[in-house]
């Protein structure tokens, strides 16, 4: 299934599931309010005759989760090399995920325009990720058991002020201005997915490919970072967590390419879609 959150033309906003060019309406106010339901207790979306036509919506981010979207770094090894290579040091592996966060207020849907500031960077960058959408209220959870919290999958672009990284010494500042956290077009259930250690990802800027890879690539796989983000620490129905970035980035390439106005962006997911933005800076 693909469970989207969409605007009709009269404001109103709802939570559904689009088969074909319709969508079968779910009565809950949001969708994080139907992925908290148990599966037995999720709310049936409305019969046949009152399918909504998808040509007359427009699409919002998905789910908005309670609190901020859980993002992991350096999670593919040839990211991590050209990383350490643009900033002149020794390539060191984690051990653990290294997790930091974006905050909500960063979240736009599919087909928007993210509006950045000059003032603020001129060193916008993208990153294309596989983020995953936690399904129900978990904690401690063991490695072996971490696939079955998962709701589903989407697409994420973490768009990134490489300057206030540097500057703040730490991710969450450059990470989380507004509209820098483009999510959707919706959220495939893992039973379409499949298995999701193996998609095909990639990023297109104006329609030239600038990264291409597998989730086969990443580091620490989904089931080893929902148990490691989980010790100790309360997972919610609607949490999502964006897995990392392979290589390709505008600050590691020679020379770098940042965002500019009027670009075209485009994440890829293989059984997914594709999560496109448009880039306004003024």
């Amino acid at each position: 299934m693909r469970f989207i959150t969409y605007a009709t033309l009269d404001g109103e906003t709802s939570p559904g599931v689009l088969e074909g060019g319709a969508i079968h309406r779910i009565s809950t106010p949001t969708l994080r309010d139907y992925i908290a339901l148990a599966p037995h207790e999720r709310i049936a979306w409305h019969s046949s005759e009152e399918l909504v036509p998808f040509a007359g919506v427009r699409l919002e981010a998905p789910v908005r989760p309670a609190r901020n979207v859980f993002c992991v770094g350096r999670n593919y090894l040839e990211h991590a090399k050209e990383g350490a290579a643009a900033a002149g040091r020794e390539l060191r592996l984690p051990d653990v995920p290294a997790f930091f966060t974006k905050a909500p207020t960063a979240i736009v849907g599919p087909d928007a325009t993210v509006h950045l500031q000059a003032r603020l960077s001129q060193e916008y960058d993208f990153e294309a990720e596989l983020a995953v959408v936690i399904g129900a209220r978990c904690k401690d959870v063991a490695e072996a058991d971490a696939l079955h919290f998962v709701f589903g999958y989407t697409a994420l672009n973490d768009v990134t002020a490489r300057n206030l990284q540097r500057e703040h010494g730490q991710w969450f500042k450059g990470k989380s201005l507004d509209e820098s956290c483009p999510i959707g077009p919706w959220i495939v259930s893992p039973d379409e997915v499949g298995d999701a250690q193996t998609l095909a990802i990639a990023f297109r800027l104006n329609g030239v490919e600038k990264q291409r890879s597998s989730t086969a690539q990443m580091l620490f796989g989904i089931p080893r970072l929902i148990a490691e983000l989980s010790k100790g620490m309360t997972l919610l129905p609607g949490d999502v967590i964006a897995t990392g970035t392979p290589a390709g980035v505008g600050f590691a390439r020679r020379p770098p390419e940042f965002l500019s106005e009027g670009d075209v962006m485009e994440v890829e997911i293989e059984k997914i879609g594709i999560l496109r933005s448009a880039v306004s800076i003024a």
